[in-house]
């Protein structure tokens, strides 16, 4: 077998095991998020993005904090900015 192939077969297994775990180390969290380590240590020296210190060395990431800050700021889709529009007409007839 081709060492490539090896190689792209134990980045999927990996990438498996990384989706059932709620807990992600640094290097975890760069592969989960595609966030380069040296803006991963920014964004945490700067406080933000949520994680955890908790013997003050290795930093961890929750799972579900990391998809609510990277989801912050959501932009709607057109079809849904008319929906709303429409609604709000709607709603607000006299």
């Amino acid at each position: 077998m081709d060492s490539i192939l090896i190689f792209e077969r134990l980045d999927r297994l990996e990438r498996l095991l990384t989706a059932n775990k709620e807990v992600l180390t640094f290097d975890e969290t760069c592969d989960y998020t595609g966030i380069s380590r040296s803006y991963l240590y920014k964004l945490t020296a700067s406080g933000n993005i949520p994680h955890s210190k908790p013997n003050g060395k290795m930093i961890f990431f929750e799972k579900r904090k990391l998809n609510d800050w990277l989801l912050q700021n959501g932009r709607k889709s057109h079809p849904e900015i008319t929906d709303d529009a429409l609604k709000f007409t709607f709603k607000n007839r006299r």
